[in-house]
């Protein structure tokens, strides 16, 4: 039997049953669709989550307070240390690493404290993110004004009661983001003057930029955020001249800050980050979301393969006198065997391709969703996920039609005629 001979006949006999056909089709449709679906959520989740990281800037740098073993467990925030004898970081500590004596490496720096507080304006309300920073905070972080004036050397000096908003920010108490610099908000019950919007970013992965506030460090200190220390700051950020240059200013960093703490040798009590270590762990843990939603997918398929299993031993029975009738006419067992596992392998390959056209829609509607309610996400359905699936679905209908194909091509002739 050739295979075109085999082709036919499966064509032929599936059409005879189109109904039991389809509803066997669909379990594989369904199986392949949801596979497709969720490893195009998967890689959208790591898209936004690694475009959220590689917006920030490839040579920014992230200092933090507590060493790499001294930090919170799952949850906390990084740089707060549990324990006592931490030294905290200072703005001294910032001012030491902008030197380009000591760091040569490091272009920009900038300090910053944050907070949750109520912003208000009129009768509107919103509790958004507070940073305090200094001058440089908006070059280091690659942020962009819509209009207005960033802070600047001489707010930071004055402790000015000014603030740059977001775009979102702006939308909860005015309605619009557009010519609302000049109004006085109150943050945390306090005025503060709108000298800057900033432009709009959408939503990311660790929540949208575009709903922040941010005032000058020294004004942060004095009167809303206090912290242990004189001077003490959250974070550090710190901008290399380059990408290349990231590990030569890491440790230059590092350098200082041992003089400075006078900490013991393997012993820091600070933490710097570069944009690759948060790609890495971004990386790995959308990784495993993506085997985790491939595995839930994939059991849709095993159970779209197992209905392909039964209907085919079910087809077995039914064709029980045809299958003794052939091999009288002497039909040999691997012709039976072809027979049966090309109407199995062309049932999933049917099934497959159909299931890829639905996952891509499915794909595509939570995409159209995601961006209704401003969010920066995108499922993306690569080549080697269809490939996988189309594979998959092809290989789960040899593997279930095998015992079938097996058990017809089996049958005696002479019992196969005899039975009822």
């Amino acid at each position: 039997m050739t295979f075109t001979q085999a082709l036919l006949e499966a064509l032929e006999s599936l059409s005879g049953n189109k109904l039991r056909s389809g509803l066997t089709l669909l379990g594989i449709v369904i199986g392949v669709a949801a596979v497709i679906a969720m490893l195009a959520v998967g890689q959208g989740a790591q898209d936004s989550i690694t475009g959220s990281i590689n917006g920030i800037g490839t040579n920014l740098l992230f200092v933090f307070r507590g060493g790499q073993d001294q930090q919170d467990g799952p949850g906390g925030p990084p740089g707060r240390s549990s324990s006592a004898n931490t030294r905290p970081l200072t703005l001294g500590d910032a001012e030491a690493i902008a030197d380009p004596l000591s760091a040569p490496s490091v272009a920009a720096v900038a300090a910053s404290i944050q907070t949750n507080a109520e912003i208000s304006f009129g009768g509107e309300k919103s509790n958004t993110q507070v940073t305090g920073a200094t001058q440089d905070y908006f070059t280091v972080r690659n942020l962009v004004l819509a209009e207005g004036e960033p802070i600047s050397d001489a707010h930071v000096l004055g402790r000015a009661s000014v603030a740059v908003i977001g775009p979102d920010t702006a939308e909860k108490l005015f309605g619009h983001s557009d010519g609302v610099v000049g109004e006085t908000i109150r943050i945390a019950g306090q005025p503060f003057r709108i000298i800057g919007v900033l432009e709009a970013k959408g939503g990311g992965a660790f929540g949208s930029e575009d709903d922040q506030a941010i005032i000058p460090l020294s004004t942060a200190q004095a009167r809303l955020m206090k912290r242990g220390a004189v001077n003490e700051v959250d974070v550090i950020f710190a901008q290399a001249i380059s990408a290349e240059a990231v590990p030569q200013a890491s440790e230059e960093i590092a350098q200082i800050l041992r003089q400075r703490h006078r900490t013991p040798v393997g012993q820091d009590d600070f933490s710097v980050l570069s944009q690759q270590d948060f790609l890495s762990t971004a990386s790995t843990i959308t990784n495993v979301l993506k085997i985790f939603l491939g595995g839930i997918a994939a059991i849709s398929l095993l159970v779209g393969g197992i209905g392909i299993m039964n209907i085919m031993l079910v087809s077995v029975t039914e064709r029980t006198r045809e299958i003794g009738l052939r091999k009288a006419l002497g039909a040999r067992k691997r012709d039976i065997l072809i027979q049966f596992l090309t109407e199995s392998s062309l049932l999933s390959l049917l099934g497959g391709v159909i299931g890829i056209i639905f996952g891509w829609l499915i794909a595509f509607s939570v995409g159209q969703i995601a961006s209704a309610n401003d969010v920066a996400f995108i499922p993306a359905v690569s080549l080697s996920a269809i490939g996988m699936a189309v594979t998959s679905s092809t290989l789960i209908g040899l593997f279930f039609g095998i015992y079938p194909a097996n058990r017809a091509a089996s049958l005696e002739p002479v019992e196969a005629l005899r039975y009822d």
